[in-house]
Protein backbone atom coordinates (compact mmCIF):
# COMPACT_ATOMS: atom_id res chain seq x y z
CA UNK A 1 0.00 0.00 0.00
CA UNK A 2 1.21 3.29 -0.95
CA UNK A 3 1.72 5.69 2.12
CA UNK A 4 0.93 9.32 2.63
CA UNK A 5 4.04 10.65 1.48
CA UNK A 6 4.74 8.31 -1.81
CA UNK A 7 1.22 9.34 -2.85
CA UNK A 8 2.03 13.39 -2.03
CA UNK A 9 5.57 12.74 -3.75
CA UNK A 10 3.08 11.55 -6.79
CA UNK A 11 1.05 13.83 -6.87
CA UNK A 12 3.68 16.43 -7.13
CA UNK A 13 5.29 14.94 -9.80
CA UNK A 14 1.98 14.64 -11.53
CA UNK A 15 1.41 18.56 -11.19
CA UNK A 16 5.33 19.15 -12.45
CA UNK A 17 5.11 17.62 -15.61
CA UNK A 18 1.54 19.53 -16.42
CA UNK A 19 3.68 22.71 -15.41
CA UNK A 20 6.59 21.86 -17.17
CA UNK A 21 4.58 21.32 -20.32
CA UNK A 22 3.00 24.79 -20.33
CA UNK A 23 5.73 25.99 -19.40
CA UNK A 24 7.43 24.79 -22.83
CA UNK A 25 4.49 25.62 -24.85
CA UNK A 26 4.76 29.11 -23.67
CA UNK A 27 8.47 29.40 -24.40
CA UNK A 28 8.02 27.74 -27.72
CA UNK A 29 5.62 30.32 -28.85
CA UNK A 30 8.27 33.43 -27.54
CA UNK A 31 10.93 31.48 -29.45
CA UNK A 32 9.22 31.65 -32.51
CA UNK A 33 8.27 34.90 -32.30
CA UNK A 34 11.24 36.39 -31.91
CA UNK A 35 13.29 34.17 -33.87
CA UNK A 36 12.56 35.42 -37.42
CA UNK A 37 13.01 39.07 -35.90
CA UNK A 38 16.29 38.44 -34.22
CA UNK A 39 17.58 36.60 -37.83
CA UNK A 40 16.07 39.49 -40.01
CA UNK A 41 17.88 42.45 -37.44
CA UNK A 42 20.94 41.18 -37.42
CA UNK A 43 21.87 39.99 -41.21
CA UNK A 44 19.84 43.91 -41.63
CA UNK A 45 23.45 44.75 -39.52
CA UNK A 46 25.65 42.74 -40.99
CA UNK A 47 25.59 40.33 -37.61
CA UNK A 48 26.16 36.83 -37.58
CA UNK A 49 23.89 34.55 -36.26
CA UNK A 50 25.92 33.26 -33.97
CA UNK A 51 24.38 33.82 -30.81
CA UNK A 52 22.25 31.24 -30.13
CA UNK A 53 25.36 29.03 -30.70
CA UNK A 54 26.96 30.54 -27.71
CA UNK A 55 24.28 30.25 -25.76
CA UNK A 56 23.49 26.50 -26.24
CA UNK A 57 27.17 26.02 -25.04
CA UNK A 58 27.10 27.94 -22.28
CA UNK A 59 24.50 26.08 -21.15
CA UNK A 60 25.49 23.39 -21.81
CA UNK A 61 29.00 23.99 -19.95
CA UNK A 62 27.26 25.37 -16.85
CA UNK A 63 24.34 23.12 -16.38
CA UNK A 64 26.50 19.94 -16.62
CA UNK A 65 28.43 21.21 -13.51
CA UNK A 66 25.99 22.81 -12.14
CA UNK A 67 23.34 19.07 -12.22
CA UNK A 68 26.55 17.42 -10.52
CA UNK A 69 27.57 19.24 -7.88
CA UNK A 70 24.34 20.22 -6.42
CA UNK A 71 23.59 16.00 -6.94
CA UNK A 72 26.39 15.43 -5.05
CA UNK A 73 25.15 18.45 -2.39
CA UNK A 74 21.29 17.42 -2.33
CA UNK A 75 22.53 13.84 -1.61
CA UNK A 76 23.32 14.79 1.82
CA UNK A 77 20.11 16.49 2.18
CA UNK A 78 17.67 14.78 3.81
CA UNK A 79 20.20 12.15 6.44
CA UNK A 80 22.67 14.92 8.01
CA UNK A 81 20.39 15.51 10.95
CA UNK A 82 19.11 11.75 11.26
CA UNK A 83 23.38 10.35 10.92
CA UNK A 84 24.20 12.85 13.47
CA UNK A 85 21.66 12.82 16.08
CA UNK A 86 20.12 9.17 15.17
CA UNK A 87 23.37 6.84 14.03
CA UNK A 88 25.71 8.53 15.65
CA UNK A 89 23.76 9.39 19.05
CA UNK A 90 24.56 13.01 19.31
CA UNK A 91 22.58 14.83 21.91
CA UNK A 92 20.45 17.74 19.65
CA UNK A 93 22.16 20.48 21.20
CA UNK A 94 25.44 19.50 19.85
CA UNK A 95 24.29 19.07 16.28
CA UNK A 96 23.04 22.40 16.78
CA UNK A 97 27.17 23.25 17.50
CA UNK A 98 27.83 21.02 14.63
CA UNK A 99 25.31 23.11 12.21
CA UNK A 100 26.93 26.10 13.49
CA UNK A 101 30.33 25.01 13.25
CA UNK A 102 29.64 25.05 9.69
CA UNK A 103 27.58 28.39 9.37
CA UNK A 104 30.65 30.29 11.58
CA UNK A 105 32.80 29.12 8.91
CA UNK A 106 31.34 29.87 5.78
CA UNK A 107 30.37 33.52 7.44
CA UNK A 108 34.20 33.84 8.17
CA UNK A 109 35.54 32.70 4.48
CA UNK A 110 32.44 33.90 2.72
CA UNK A 111 34.36 37.57 1.87
CA UNK A 112 37.85 35.53 1.18
CA UNK A 113 36.28 33.52 -0.90
CA UNK A 114 34.77 36.03 -3.14
CA UNK A 115 37.68 38.39 -2.86
CA UNK A 116 39.53 34.68 -4.32
CA UNK A 117 37.30 34.06 -6.63
CA UNK A 118 37.62 37.49 -8.59
CA UNK A 119 40.82 37.72 -8.18
CA UNK A 120 42.63 34.53 -8.49
CA UNK A 121 40.18 32.70 -10.96
CA UNK A 122 36.44 31.22 -10.80
CA UNK A 123 37.62 28.27 -12.19
CA UNK A 124 40.09 28.01 -9.44
CA UNK A 125 37.97 28.15 -6.40
CA UNK A 126 35.43 25.69 -8.32
CA UNK A 127 37.79 23.35 -8.80
CA UNK A 128 39.11 24.01 -4.93
CA UNK A 129 35.23 23.10 -4.08
CA UNK A 130 35.50 19.80 -5.04
CA UNK A 131 38.00 18.84 -3.47
CA UNK A 132 37.27 20.51 0.03
CA UNK A 133 33.78 18.90 -0.28
CA UNK A 134 34.99 15.72 -1.04
CA UNK A 135 37.36 16.12 2.23
CA UNK A 136 34.15 16.71 4.08
CA UNK A 137 32.36 13.53 2.88
CA UNK A 138 35.07 11.46 4.46
CA UNK A 139 35.34 13.56 7.39
CA UNK A 140 31.56 12.69 8.49
CA UNK A 141 31.72 9.67 7.65
CA UNK A 142 34.22 9.67 11.06
CA UNK A 143 32.08 9.14 14.03
CA UNK A 144 34.95 11.22 15.88
CA UNK A 145 33.60 15.06 17.21
CA UNK A 146 36.99 16.57 16.58
CA UNK A 147 36.52 15.02 13.07
CA UNK A 148 33.20 15.86 12.51
CA UNK A 149 33.70 19.43 13.26
CA UNK A 150 36.69 19.96 11.07
CA UNK A 151 34.25 18.60 8.74
CA UNK A 152 31.74 20.75 9.09
CA UNK A 153 34.42 23.52 9.09
CA UNK A 154 35.32 22.46 5.60
CA UNK A 155 32.04 22.18 4.71
CA UNK A 156 31.31 25.99 5.14
CA UNK A 157 34.38 26.80 3.01
CA UNK A 158 32.66 25.17 0.48
CA UNK A 159 29.43 26.17 0.81
CA UNK A 160 30.05 29.58 0.40
CA UNK A 161 32.48 28.65 -2.80
CA UNK A 162 29.20 26.96 -3.85
CA UNK A 163 27.20 29.86 -3.86
CA UNK A 164 29.51 32.53 -5.16
CA UNK A 165 32.12 31.31 -7.64
CA UNK A 166 30.38 29.32 -9.92
CA UNK A 167 27.42 31.96 -10.33
CA UNK A 168 29.88 34.85 -10.68
CA UNK A 169 32.25 32.05 -13.26
CA UNK A 170 28.22 32.22 -15.38
CA UNK A 171 27.40 35.74 -15.25
CA UNK A 172 31.08 36.82 -16.19
CA UNK A 173 31.02 34.44 -18.98
CA UNK A 174 28.00 35.48 -20.32
CA UNK A 175 29.16 39.10 -20.14
CA UNK A 176 32.09 37.87 -21.98
CA UNK A 177 30.06 37.00 -25.21
CA UNK A 178 27.89 39.71 -24.87
CA UNK A 179 24.50 37.82 -24.33
CA UNK A 180 21.36 40.01 -23.50
CA UNK A 181 20.25 39.48 -20.20
CA UNK A 182 17.15 37.90 -21.33
CA UNK A 183 19.70 35.18 -22.27
CA UNK A 184 21.02 35.05 -18.63
CA UNK A 185 17.59 35.14 -17.33
CA UNK A 186 16.86 31.41 -19.17
CA UNK A 187 19.66 29.99 -18.03
CA UNK A 188 19.03 31.02 -14.29
CA UNK A 189 15.73 29.65 -15.25
CA UNK A 190 16.66 26.43 -16.40
CA UNK A 191 19.25 26.11 -13.84
CA UNK A 192 16.84 25.97 -10.95
CA UNK A 193 15.14 23.68 -12.89
CA UNK A 194 17.56 20.94 -12.93
CA UNK A 195 18.30 21.48 -9.45
CA UNK A 196 15.19 20.53 -8.51
CA UNK A 197 14.91 17.49 -11.02
CA UNK A 198 18.42 16.63 -9.51
CA UNK A 199 17.37 17.06 -6.20
CA UNK A 200 14.54 15.47 -6.23
CA UNK A 201 16.50 12.05 -7.87
CA UNK A 202 18.83 12.33 -4.99
CA UNK A 203 16.10 12.54 -2.28
CA UNK A 204 15.13 9.08 -3.85
CA UNK A 205 18.62 7.51 -4.29
CA UNK A 206 19.55 8.39 -0.70
CA UNK A 207 16.31 7.21 0.66
CA UNK A 208 17.34 3.56 -1.58
CA UNK A 209 20.93 4.21 -0.25
CA UNK A 210 19.57 3.98 3.07
CA UNK A 211 17.48 1.53 2.95
CA UNK A 212 20.40 -0.58 0.77
CA UNK A 213 23.14 -0.26 3.23
CA UNK A 214 21.44 0.53 6.63
CA UNK A 215 24.04 2.94 6.93
CA UNK A 216 22.91 6.81 6.92
CA UNK A 217 26.74 7.63 5.73
CA UNK A 218 26.18 5.74 2.07
CA UNK A 219 24.62 8.86 0.56
CA UNK A 220 27.72 10.68 1.33
CA UNK A 221 29.92 8.81 -0.02
CA UNK A 222 28.60 8.43 -3.44
CA UNK A 223 28.35 12.25 -2.64
CA UNK A 224 32.17 12.02 -2.53
CA UNK A 225 32.34 10.23 -5.80
CA UNK A 226 30.10 12.75 -7.59
CA UNK A 227 32.27 15.45 -6.55
CA UNK A 228 34.82 13.92 -7.85
CA UNK A 229 33.40 13.51 -11.11
CA UNK A 230 32.29 17.20 -11.12
CA UNK A 231 36.35 18.47 -10.64
CA UNK A 232 37.18 16.72 -13.43
CA UNK A 233 34.62 17.66 -15.82
CA UNK A 234 35.07 21.19 -14.66
CA UNK A 235 39.27 20.88 -15.05
CA UNK A 236 38.31 20.16 -19.17
CA UNK A 237 35.43 21.54 -20.44
CA UNK A 238 35.53 25.11 -18.07
CA UNK A 239 37.57 28.32 -19.36
CA UNK A 240 38.81 31.37 -17.00
CA UNK A 241 37.76 34.49 -16.08
CA UNK A 242 38.44 36.86 -13.14
CA UNK A 243 36.67 39.99 -11.72
CA UNK A 244 38.49 43.22 -11.30
CA UNK A 245 42.25 43.58 -10.03
CA UNK A 246 43.25 40.51 -12.94
CA UNK A 247 45.51 37.83 -11.39
CA UNK A 248 47.78 39.99 -9.42
CA UNK A 249 46.46 39.21 -5.31
CA UNK A 250 48.76 41.93 -4.28
CA UNK A 251 50.09 41.99 -0.76
CA UNK A 252 46.65 42.03 1.19
CA UNK A 253 46.02 38.88 2.37
CA UNK A 254 42.16 38.89 3.49
CA UNK A 255 41.86 41.81 0.96
CA UNK A 256 40.87 44.60 3.68
CA UNK A 257 41.18 47.19 1.21
CA UNK A 258 38.63 45.66 -1.24
CA UNK A 259 35.84 44.13 1.14
CA UNK A 260 35.82 47.98 1.87
CA UNK A 261 35.32 49.61 -1.06
CA UNK A 262 32.80 46.50 -1.82
CA UNK A 263 31.02 47.76 1.55
CA UNK A 264 31.53 51.03 0.24
CA UNK A 265 29.60 50.18 -2.62
CA UNK A 266 26.52 48.80 -0.85
CA UNK A 267 26.40 51.82 1.58
CA UNK A 268 25.82 54.32 -1.52
CA UNK A 269 22.94 52.08 -3.15
CA UNK A 270 20.09 51.22 -0.96
CA UNK A 271 18.54 48.82 -3.66
CA UNK A 272 21.78 46.67 -2.86
CA UNK A 273 21.62 47.43 0.84
CA UNK A 274 17.88 45.35 0.03
CA UNK A 275 19.34 43.05 -1.78
CA UNK A 276 21.89 41.38 1.06
CA UNK A 277 18.77 42.03 3.58
CA UNK A 278 16.73 39.99 1.33
CA UNK A 279 20.04 37.11 0.71
CA UNK A 280 20.04 37.16 4.84
CA UNK A 281 16.70 36.89 5.10
CA UNK A 282 15.60 34.44 2.72
CA UNK A 283 18.74 31.78 2.88
CA UNK A 284 19.13 32.46 6.14
CA UNK A 285 15.74 30.83 6.32
CA UNK A 286 16.57 28.40 4.09
CA UNK A 287 19.58 26.86 6.03
CA UNK A 288 17.31 27.11 9.34
CA UNK A 289 14.93 24.82 7.36
CA UNK A 290 17.47 22.40 7.06
CA UNK A 291 18.00 21.80 10.60
CA UNK A 292 14.32 22.33 11.83
CA UNK A 293 12.03 20.34 8.80
CA UNK A 294 13.11 17.01 9.82
CA UNK A 295 11.72 17.48 14.14
CA UNK A 296 9.36 19.92 13.45
CA UNK A 297 7.48 16.61 11.26
CA UNK A 298 8.44 14.32 13.49
CA UNK A 299 7.28 16.31 16.60
CA UNK A 300 3.52 16.32 14.78
CA UNK A 301 3.70 12.70 13.35
CA UNK A 302 1.43 10.49 15.82
CA UNK A 303 3.92 7.25 14.61
CA UNK A 304 6.97 8.58 14.90
CA UNK A 305 9.09 6.93 16.54
CA UNK A 306 7.39 3.24 16.38
CA UNK A 307 7.55 3.96 12.43
CA UNK A 308 10.05 6.34 10.89
CA UNK A 309 9.34 9.13 8.35
CA UNK A 310 10.58 8.47 4.73
CA UNK A 311 12.91 11.24 4.95
CA UNK A 312 14.34 10.95 1.62
CA UNK A 313 10.65 10.68 -0.02
CA UNK A 314 9.70 13.77 1.96
CA UNK A 315 12.83 15.49 0.69
CA UNK A 316 11.97 14.28 -3.01
CA UNK A 317 8.55 16.21 -2.45
CA UNK A 318 10.54 19.48 -1.23
CA UNK A 319 12.80 19.33 -4.40
CA UNK A 320 9.40 18.90 -6.87
CA UNK A 321 8.08 21.79 -5.28
CA UNK A 322 11.08 24.13 -5.70
CA UNK A 323 10.80 22.90 -9.80
CA UNK A 324 7.33 24.05 -9.46
CA UNK A 325 8.23 27.21 -8.33
CA UNK A 326 11.35 27.47 -11.01
CA UNK A 327 8.61 26.64 -13.60
CA UNK A 328 5.99 29.55 -12.48
CA UNK A 329 9.25 31.65 -12.45
CA UNK A 330 10.11 30.38 -16.03
CA UNK A 331 6.36 31.23 -17.39
CA UNK A 332 5.95 34.54 -16.07
CA UNK A 333 9.17 35.84 -17.22
CA UNK A 334 9.04 34.52 -20.72
CA UNK A 335 5.93 36.96 -21.01
CA UNK A 336 8.06 40.11 -19.42
CA UNK A 337 11.57 39.45 -17.83
CA UNK A 338 13.06 43.10 -17.01
CA UNK A 339 14.20 44.45 -13.90
CA UNK A 340 10.86 45.52 -12.56
CA UNK A 341 9.26 42.44 -12.68
CA UNK A 342 11.75 40.31 -11.16
CA UNK A 343 11.77 42.67 -8.54
CA UNK A 344 7.84 42.60 -7.86
CA UNK A 345 8.48 39.13 -7.82
CA UNK A 346 11.46 38.85 -5.30
CA UNK A 347 8.79 41.08 -2.83
CA UNK A 348 5.93 38.44 -3.51
CA UNK A 349 8.19 35.65 -2.78
CA UNK A 350 9.09 36.77 0.22
CA UNK A 351 6.05 37.53 1.38
CA UNK A 352 4.15 34.18 0.24
CA UNK A 353 7.16 32.05 2.27
CA UNK A 354 7.00 34.56 5.23
CA UNK A 355 3.21 33.05 4.84
CA UNK A 356 3.96 29.18 4.36
CA UNK A 357 6.45 29.50 7.40
CA UNK A 358 3.85 31.63 9.77
CA UNK A 359 1.10 28.64 8.55
CA UNK A 360 3.78 25.62 9.66
CA UNK A 361 3.78 26.92 13.18
CA UNK A 362 0.15 27.61 13.80
CA UNK A 363 -0.86 24.34 13.24
CA UNK A 364 0.30 21.01 14.72
CA UNK A 365 -0.83 18.71 11.87
CA UNK A 366 1.71 16.45 10.31
CA UNK A 367 -0.07 16.68 6.79
CA UNK A 368 -0.37 20.71 7.07
CA UNK A 369 3.21 21.18 8.43
CA UNK A 370 4.31 19.24 5.23
CA UNK A 371 2.32 21.42 2.60
CA UNK A 372 3.57 24.41 4.20
CA UNK A 373 7.32 23.36 3.75
CA UNK A 374 6.71 22.72 0.70
CA UNK A 375 4.73 25.68 -0.51
CA UNK A 376 8.29 27.26 1.05
CA UNK A 377 10.56 25.23 -1.06
CA UNK A 378 8.12 26.14 -4.02
CA UNK A 379 9.21 29.81 -2.83
CA UNK A 380 13.00 28.80 -2.80
CA UNK A 381 12.30 27.35 -6.37
CA UNK A 382 11.28 31.27 -7.76
CA UNK A 383 14.24 32.80 -5.57
CA UNK A 384 17.05 31.65 -6.89
CA UNK A 385 16.66 32.96 -10.91
CA UNK A 386 14.51 35.96 -9.31
CA UNK A 387 18.24 37.06 -7.03
CA UNK A 388 20.54 35.81 -9.43
CA UNK A 389 19.16 37.75 -11.85
CA UNK A 390 18.87 40.98 -9.93
CA UNK A 391 22.41 40.41 -8.77
CA UNK A 392 23.27 40.05 -12.31
CA UNK A 393 22.10 43.23 -13.60
CA UNK A 394 22.80 45.49 -10.61
CA UNK A 395 26.84 44.41 -9.70
CA UNK A 396 29.39 44.79 -11.70
CA UNK A 397 31.43 42.21 -12.89
CA UNK A 398 34.45 43.78 -10.84
CA UNK A 399 32.95 43.32 -7.31
CA UNK A 400 30.09 40.75 -8.02
CA UNK A 401 31.73 37.49 -6.58
CA UNK A 402 32.64 39.77 -3.37
CA UNK A 403 29.84 41.49 -3.19
CA UNK A 404 27.92 38.04 -3.57
CA UNK A 405 30.16 36.67 -0.42
CA UNK A 406 29.97 39.90 1.49
CA UNK A 407 26.04 39.25 2.08
CA UNK A 408 26.50 36.21 3.52
CA UNK A 409 28.60 37.25 6.61
CA UNK A 410 24.91 38.68 8.25
CA UNK A 411 23.72 35.79 6.79
CA UNK A 412 25.48 33.57 8.38
CA UNK A 413 25.69 35.65 12.10
CA UNK A 414 21.88 35.18 11.61
CA UNK A 415 21.53 31.72 11.58
CA UNK A 416 24.41 31.32 14.13
CA UNK A 417 22.02 33.33 16.52
CA UNK A 418 19.39 31.25 15.52
CA UNK A 419 20.13 27.66 15.86
CA UNK A 420 22.11 28.14 19.41
CA UNK A 421 18.59 28.73 20.85
CA UNK A 422 16.29 26.72 17.90
CA UNK A 423 16.47 23.72 19.84
CA UNK A 424 13.46 22.00 21.09
CA UNK A 425 10.97 24.43 22.68
CA UNK A 426 12.54 27.40 20.57
CA UNK A 427 11.99 26.02 17.61
CA UNK A 428 8.73 27.59 16.86
CA UNK A 429 10.38 30.98 18.06
CA UNK A 430 12.82 30.58 15.51
CA UNK A 431 10.40 30.00 13.10
CA UNK A 432 8.50 32.67 13.76
CA UNK A 433 11.49 35.06 13.61
CA UNK A 434 12.32 33.91 9.91
CA UNK A 435 8.47 34.42 9.25
CA UNK A 436 8.70 37.95 10.16
CA UNK A 437 12.21 39.01 8.19
CA UNK A 438 10.55 37.28 5.90
CA UNK A 439 7.71 39.70 5.71
CA UNK A 440 9.79 42.48 6.58
CA UNK A 441 12.29 42.00 3.84
CA UNK A 442 8.91 41.64 1.04
CA UNK A 443 7.82 45.49 2.65
CA UNK A 444 11.49 46.66 1.94
CA UNK A 445 11.86 45.23 -1.65
CA UNK A 446 8.51 46.54 -2.43
CA UNK A 447 9.13 50.03 -1.17
CA UNK A 448 12.78 50.80 -2.28
CA UNK A 449 13.68 48.00 -5.09
CA UNK A 450 10.73 48.04 -7.06
CA UNK A 451 10.17 51.66 -6.72
CA UNK A 452 13.69 52.29 -7.97
CA UNK A 453 13.60 50.06 -10.76
CA UNK A 454 12.37 51.76 -13.61
CA UNK A 455 14.37 54.40 -13.05
CA UNK A 456 17.30 52.13 -12.88
CA UNK A 457 16.29 50.91 -16.19
CA UNK A 458 15.48 54.13 -17.78
CA UNK A 459 19.29 55.51 -16.58
CA UNK A 460 20.88 52.36 -18.02
CA UNK A 461 18.92 52.87 -21.65
CA UNK A 462 20.37 56.56 -21.53
CA UNK A 463 23.58 55.55 -21.29
CA UNK A 464 23.83 53.27 -24.16
CA UNK A 465 24.52 54.61 -27.76
CA UNK A 466 22.07 55.29 -30.36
Amino acid sequence: MVGFYEFQLIILVSLCFIFLLVERHVSRRKELKEKDLHTAERLEDGEPTTSNNFLATLTRQYLIVYAIVMGADWLQGPYVYSLYREQYGLPERMVAVLFVTGFMSAGLTAPLVGVWADQHGRKKLCLAFCLTYIFTCCCITIPYLPILLLGRVCGGISTSILYSAFESWLVSSAGALALPSTDLSTIFGRATLVNGFVATGAGVASNQLVTLTGSFTSPFVASGVLLLLAYLVIRASWGENFGGGGTTPGKDLFQLKRLGQAWRIVRDDPMLLVIGLTQTCFEGSMYLFVFLWVPSLQEASPTFPTIALPLGYIFSSFMISMMLGSLLYSVVTTQSGGLTVHAKLSSLVCAFAALALATSIRSDSERVRFWAFCAFEACVGMYYPVQGMLRGTLISNEHRATLSSLFRVPLNVFVVVSLMTGVSSARDAVLSACSLMLAFSALMTAFVVVTRADDHVSSEASLRPE
